[in-house]
């Protein structure tokens, strides 16, 4: 047998961690009390492994987050009024698979992003596509997608995504182009796949700041009927970090 040429090609068939090991394992001779049945599978499990740790990598990255947030490092402290039971439920991620969505809303620094990309990364963890992106930019790069031609392309990808997180929005007023995207966005996702919305801006105020009624009920319709929600309270959490620099 030449080993050699078994590793090398293990690299051209692309199993490149297979390879490796059975490298190290030729070299370090670590054949001793173990069956073939037992060797392959050794191998098999260590491409696996890289294969998925590489996977999940990529969807990291692809989702554009703006904080490494974990739900293991999420604060309960009392006054923020999150809920540990209610949180941790919506971290098994079941909210996936019923299509529901989350709205987090609260002021400035009180953590709705972080709560909101912690749910994005661990769903990226879980081989989910996520997408995080601010509102506003969203609508700018849509309104110039339709200039050159690749609107429906950008919208494909929105509906793709397991997971759409839309932070801050309502910040920037609504215009005829932005509603009309936010709608093809939704109305494209509903009951499909789930979205997170982080606003600094009450529930109760976004169907003014849409604007017009009928587009404004459809889409708070579709996002709010099926929502999980969390109303974030307290100080700003960068007040805390402020005070440590």
């Amino acid at each position: 047998m030449n080993n050699n040429q078994t590793i090398e090609k293990l690299k051209q068939m692309r199993l490149g961690a297979m390879a490796e090991l059975h490298l190290q394992n030729i070299k370090n001779n670590q054949f001793n009390g173990v069956t073939p049945d037992e060797y392959l599978a050794l191998l098999t499990d260590h491409e696996w492994e890289q294969r998925y740790n590489q996977k999940i990598e990529r969807l990291i990255k692809q989702a554009s987050f703006r904080q490494n947030a974990s739900v293991a490092d999420v604060n309960y402290a009392h006054h923020r009024n999150l809920d540990k039971n209610m949180f941790s439920r919506l971290a098994t991620l079941d909210f996936l698979k019923k299509k529901e969505n989350i709205i987090i809303t609260g002021a400035s620094g009180v953590g709705k992003s972080y709560l909101a990309q912690a749910l994005g990364h661990h769903a990226c963890v879980n081989g989910k596509k996520v997408i995080y992106t601010i509102t506003a930019r969203l609508f700018t790069r849509l309104k110039l997608a339709k200039v050159d031609g690749t609107y429906l392309k950008e919208l494909k990808k929105l509906t793709r995504a397991d997971v759409l997180i839309l932070d801050d929005f309502g910040l920037q007023a609504f215009d005829n182009q932005s509603r009309e995207a936010l709608m093809d966005i939704i109305d494209d996702r509903y009951n499909q796949a789930s979205t997170i919305v982080s606003s600094q801006i009450p529930v109760s105020v976004w169907y003014d700041i849409i604007g017009e009624g009928t587009i404004a009920d459809a889409i708070l319709d579709r996002i709010v009927n099926s929502s999980h929600r969390i109303d974030l309270k307290g100080e700003s959490l960068r007040k805390g970090i402020l005070k440590t620099e």
